[in-house]
Order: structure tokens, then C-alpha cells, then sequence
């Protein structure tokens, strides 16, 4: 089973409005406990992101005493960041987002792929924001019960019967016997992309070595 956003998501939306001042961002963190919070347009749609980071950057008294022709657009970023007063002014923009239907996995890797904490989730036809995930959102896959686990590692196997599966603490034991020695790795690759599984232990063994290259027997000539 691939877990979607929607089975582990928090339904509050933490949002604040484009005009939201610098205080009313502080207090919703504050009130949510969340490093960050999402902007949104009137019509509940994710139009940037303000960070804690971004937040710091007034407190760091990062002002420009420069040329802004010869700043970098990363430091003009951060100036006008630490001299804004609302949430537009202040935000990372575009928002980065997923959807209920995507999967955590995804969405996994894209909060790692841009190094964000938390994702807001949008409606995928009106665009509005219905919830947020959060880190700790995802890590919840890894607190899944054994049997659930057993289940759909059960799911994936040729033959059930065949083989006898443990689970501890989301670490996969599996034993076996199957024909080739590629079908014993596929099915080790397949029980770890489990949402879940924190590792596979496999006693899966083979009759046949398909992946063995034989020395020689590709020499010139035949």
C-alpha cells in the first residue's frame, strides 16, 4: 500500500493572509508551534511561505549599505525581507505544494529536495489550501503496526506461503527460497519501498545465479 498525503496530513491549514503583520506571523507560530506558515491570497490559494529564517533576518539587522546593482539576488532578497512589515513582503515565493493524492513518499523528497520543514496541501481543482504536512507527518509511516506492515509485504510476495516474514520495530526479516537470484533482490527492493519499512533483512535464498557473469565468455571470437 502506498500511503497518500491525505492519510497522514494535518487538516488545519496553518495560514495567515498577505497582509498578516510581522507580529500576527510571530503569534501563529507561536499558537501552532510551526516554523513556518503559509500566505495565502482571499481566495485561500498558497502564494509564498514565511519562514523563522526569514523572520530572523530583521532581528540579524541585515540592512544593504551597498550598490544593489552589485548585490547578488539572494542578498537584494534578504534586504528586502528584513525591511518588510507584512507577510507579502516578507514571504518565499512561489509556495511549494502538494496534494492529497500525492504520494508521502513524493512528498518526502520534494521537502528535501527544497529543504523545507513543512508543505502546504492544496484542493487540486480550486487550488485552495485544505491542510499542511508537516515533517513529523511523515515520519508517522514508521509508527504503521506490524500488522499492517505484515500485510503488504504479504501483498508483494509470489507465493505467501512460501515464506516467513517477522517484523520488529518496522525492520523486515524475510526467508525463503525462490528460482533465481535476481527475483530474491527484486524482492527485497520492493518490501523496502514499503511506506514503513525502516529495513529489509533478507534470508531469501536462490537455486539459480542468473546475475553471475561467467569470466571469458565474452572473448573475441566466441
Amino acid at each position: 500500500m502506498s500511503l497518500e498525503v491525505k492519510d497522514v496530513m494535518g487538516r488545519v491549514a496553518i495560514a495567515v493572509l498577505k497582509e498578516a503583520s510581522f507580529a500576527e506571523i510571530v503569534e501563529a507560530m507561536e499558537r501552532f508551534a510551526v516554523g513556518a506558515v503559509t500566505v495565502i491570497d482571499a481566495y485561500r490559494r498558497p502564494v509564498g511561505v514565511v519562514s523563522e529564517d526569514d523572520l530572523l533576518l530583521k532581528e540579524a539587522g541585515t540592512v544593504s549599505y551597498g550598490v544593489p546593482i552589485f548585490e547578488s539576488r539572494r542578498r537584494q532578497q534578504e534586504h528586502r525581507k528584513a525591511a518588510g512589515m507584512t507577510a507579502v513582503q516578507l514571504m518565499t515565493s512561489p509556495a511549494i505544494t502538494v496534494t492529497p493524492d500525492t504520494s508521502v513518499r513524493d512528498a518526502a523528497r520534494l521537502m528535501h529536495a527544497e529543504r523545507v520543514k513543512q508543505l502546504p496541501v492544496i484542493d487540486m481543482n480550486t487550488g485552495r489550501i485544505v491542510g499542511t504536512l508537516h515533517q513529523r507527518d511523515v515520519l508517522r509511516v514508521f509508527t504503521r503496526p506490524a500488522e499492517e506492515l505484515a500485510a503488504d509485504v504479504r501483498a508483494v510476495l509470489p507465493d505467501p506461503e512460501a515464506f516467513t516474514v517477522g517484523i520488529h520495530q518496522g525492520v523486515v526479516t524475510i526467508s525463503g527460497v525462490v528460482e533465481w537470484k535476481s527475483q530474491a533482490l527484486a524482492l527485497t527492493e520492493q518490501i523496502r519501498l514499503i511506506e514503513g519499512v525502516v529495513d529489509v533483512r533478507s534470508e531469501v535464498t536462490f537455486d539459480k545465479d542468473d546475475l553471475l557473469i561467467v569470466q571469458g565468455a565474452f572473448r573475441d571470437g566466441g
